[in-house]
């Protein structure tokens, strides 16, 4: 009976390693691109570009978030006097949905469901969030995303006041107040996968030397100069980085469903801090790796430009940000982060895509309010579509 319990663990690794593991999927391709002469230095350099440049500057952005989330979220007085004004609710979940990541999203949601906040800042919040993506862009274009998040905030407010005058705070709150949304990102310790557990010792190790080496990179310097390491060092090491993460990743779950490919996995009640980094870094990383590597190899292999074809369809890229916009959950959201930074889609596609899209946040809204939900998306996306308009008709 003893050696049963203590097999446990290892059964259910060897249950993720199977090759009915959905996940498992996109590193094997990887391994095998890696092993054909043909498509070993570009895969090499997806692999090093994916880490060096993104989830070394997520993941120190990550650890940020969630040491300061830690400590702001034992300060309930803030919260407690959202009851008494419905246009500090909004503000509320404007700001909550404008921090990178699903988690302020999924709070308001939850907060609504149980009748604390109006719907007015449901639809803020879905406004204002970015999800996952937002750490994309803060990671590569830092001054974009700043103002990409501003935007967000600002439209989520005035969206938010517009509605809640228009309904009321009450508008489609669901009957049921006692609901919680346990289904959201929360699950029991104990089916915490053993993979869960090297991927928060994976990023304990290398959070501050990956982003020293990040920094570096980012400033032109010559990394393996500096030291003494023989040349491609760092590109080789970040490549094998990346692929570690994705495979931590692949076996830390496996797919039933769609949530479970394009969303954050939950966390644990008892997740370390670096835990909850990694889960979400590797999350982010997996999605990238595989929107770069769709793009590189669609150019190596048919020469195609993609921008210059796009252009020919920039009065209908706004709308198509928007569109994919609604599709629940971060990863296609990244698809469309990935394509902005390669320049294959403009601004405005950009801009329309973060206002419409509601990240991880609209699983738990449709579980526990379906038809808030639905209405919620479809205004989020009326200012989505004015504002990436606007901003291609005056800038681009």
């Amino acid at each position: 009976m003893t050696s049963q319990v203590k097999s446990a663990p290892f059964q259910k690794l060897g249950y993720r390693w199977r090759l009915a593991n959905k996940r498992l999927v996109l590193p094997v391709l990887l391994i095998a691109m890696l092993a054909a002469p043909a498509t070993r230095e570009l895969t090499v350099s997806v692999l090093a570009d994916a880490f060096w440049q993104v989830a070394a500057y997520v993941a120190i952005t990550l650890a940020l978030y969630h040491s300061l989330s830690e400590r702001l979220s034992h300060q309930s007085a803030v919260t407690l006097r959202l009851k008494s004004s419905r246009r500090y609710q909004v503000v509320f979940a404007s700001v909550m949905g404008a921090l990178p990541g699903c988690g302020g999203a999924i709070i308001v949601i939850t907060q609504f469901v149980r009748g604390q906040l109006s719907f007015g800042s449901v639809v803020a919040v879905l406004t204002a969030t970015m999800g996952d993506a937002a750490f994309l862009l803060l990671a590569a274009k830092p001054a974009t995303g700043l103002f990409i998040i501003m935007i967000g905030l600002v439209v989520g407010i005035l969206s938010g006041w517009l509605v809640d005058t228009l309904h009321g705070g009450a508008f489609l709150q669901p009957q049921n107040a006692e609901a919680t949304a346990s289904c959201c990102r929360t699950t029991s310790s104990r089916n915490q996968a053993p993979a869960v557990r090297w991927q928060g010792t994976f990023w304990q190790w290398l959070l501050i030397p990956s982003a020293v080496i990040a920094v570096m990179g980012s400033f032109q310097l010559n990394t393996d100069a500096l030291l003494h390491l023989p040349e491609g060092s760092i590109t080789v090491l970040g490549a094998f980085f990346a692929l570690i993460a994705m495979l931590l990743w692949s076996l830390s779950r496996d797919i039933q469903g769609y949530q479970d490919a394009v969303s954050e996995d939950p966390k644990s009640d008892k997740a370390s801090l670096f835990q909850r980094v990694a889960q979400d870094t590797n999350f982010v990383t997996t999605w990238v790796i595989g929107a770069f590597l769709c793009f590189e190899v669609t150019i190596k292999l048919t020469g195609w430009d993609i921008a210059a074809s796009l252009s020919h369809w920039s009065a209908a890229l706004p709308l198509a940000g928007v569109l994919i916009g609604l599709i629940p959950g971060c990863g296609p959201q990244i698809l469309i982060t990935s394509f902005y930074l390669h320049g294959a889609i403009p601004m405005s596609a950009q801009l329309g895509n973060a206002l419409s899209n509601d990240g991880d946040a609209l699983f738990p809204a449709i579980a526990l309010a379906p038809k808030a939900a639905l209405i919620a998306t479809v205004y989020s996306s009326l200012p989505a579509l004015f504002v990436a308009y606007s901003y291609y008709y005056f800038f681009e």
